[in-house]
């Protein structure tokens, strides 16, 4: 394998070469930092000013900021860079972080009515309901994540680092898109029951394993932005890095949809135990006043 050419389509790189920006991304950290502050603030300082507000428990605390550090992980720490510059595999990891892990984090972590008053003009509320419904949600996500993987658009995407910022930008507002049906924080976007939530984690499933298959299965190297990278960097072939990566972006698919369905199934199950519940006291209920007047 010719090991000249290093990085993608002639800009070279080297692990030696690259700066502590390159590596750490103090600028992403910044900006995280940045917005925790702003999220402590929100939640403690300056929760009266929202409408309707209420405390913020400590686990959902704890959802939110563990999405900041996913995403940090994903784009702030030397991963971002390897994978931009070397291993398919670790880019295909940095996008199931970035994209199957850390979205639904910061849904779980983010209470409703601090999103609330951005929704509150007629307008911004049609467009959220048209962009969050179900069918949209899960047709602009797996539609993006397809079109990506095509050799020549992802080619082109990692030569021009502008469209390549603002592809993965739409990647990751539809990333969000996808994840808000299921784990919406606002109850009056909740269209779905916990059943249908159930199936449409199942079709997004199925429509992410075309792609995932495709590289995983491919008998030569699909992406010129990686067919010149040394082994030496990779410690495998460039096929093996590139199949390696079909198999993360689908093991942890896996286990990230599987996760979601038990979380569904089990709120559904506490949902219908509770209504159960409150029925079997109103059966009670009417029974005992029955049962009283024939008493007296």
């Amino acid at each position: 394998m010719n090991s000249e050419p290093l990085g993608h389509l002639g800009h070279g790189a080297a692990p030696g070469a690259a700066s502590f920006a390159e590596l750490w991304g103090p600028a992403v950290l910044l900006v995280i930092v940045i917005i925790g502050w702003l999220y402590a603030m929100a939640i403690r300082k300056w929760r009266l000013q929202f409408p309707e507000s209420e405390p913020v428990k400590r686990k959902q605390e704890l959802y939110f900021y563990t999405g900041l550090l996913l995403y940090y992980i994903a784009e702030g720490s030397p991963l971002s860079y390897y994978g931009h510059h070397f291993s398919f595999s670790a880019h295909m990891l940095q996008q199931s972080i970035l994209y199957l892990i850390m979205p639904s984090f910061i849904l779980l972590g983010t209470p409703g009515w601090m999103l609330r008053p951005l929704l509150k003009h007629k307008v911004m509320d049609k467009l959220m309901r048209f962009v969050t419904s179900p069918l949209v949600s899960l047709f602009t996500f797996n539609m993006i994540f397809s079109f990506y993987h095509i050799p020549i658009i992802m080619d082109t995407l990692m030569a021009n680092e502008l469209l390549h910022n603002i592809y993965n930008t739409l990647f990751l507002l539809a990333a969000f898109q996808m994840w808000f049906p299921v784990f919406t924080p606002l109850p009056e976007y909740n269209r779905m029951s916990e059943l249908w939530k159930m199936a449409y984690i199942f079709v997004n499933g199925i429509l992410l394993t075309p792609a995932c298959a495709l590289i995983i299965f491919a008998g030569e190297p699909m992406y010129a932005s990686y067919e010149h990278v040394s082994e030496q960097f990779l410690f495998m072939s460039v096929l093996n890095d590139q199949q390696l990566g079909g198999v993360i972006m689908k093991i942890v698919q896996e286990i990230v949809y599987g996760i979601a369905l038990a979380y569904t199934f089990f709120r559904w199950y506490r949902m219908e135990r509770k209504k159960d519940e409150e029925e079997d006291l109103l059966h009670e209920s009417y029974r005992s006043n029955q049962a009283n007047p024939n008493q007296a």
